[in-house]
């Protein structure tokens, strides 16, 4: 991220921005890697995703 906007325990609602995304290095273009952790176990993003199309 090239800015954090939320800090750590900071409750969030749907469509808030966390942050802003930026490029360093040998990339083409801005793009994010993220994670999430529960209880410090490493857990799958997409559990807490829902798609709507």
């Amino acid at each position: 991220l090239s800015e954090i906007k939320v800090e750590k325990g900071q409750h969030i609602r749907q469509g808030e921005t966390l942050g802003l995304v930026g490029k360093t290095g040998r990339v083409t273009g801005p793009h994010l890697h993220w994670g999430m952790s529960l209880n410090n176990a490493r857990v799958d993003p997409q559990l807490f995703l829902t798609t709507t199309h």
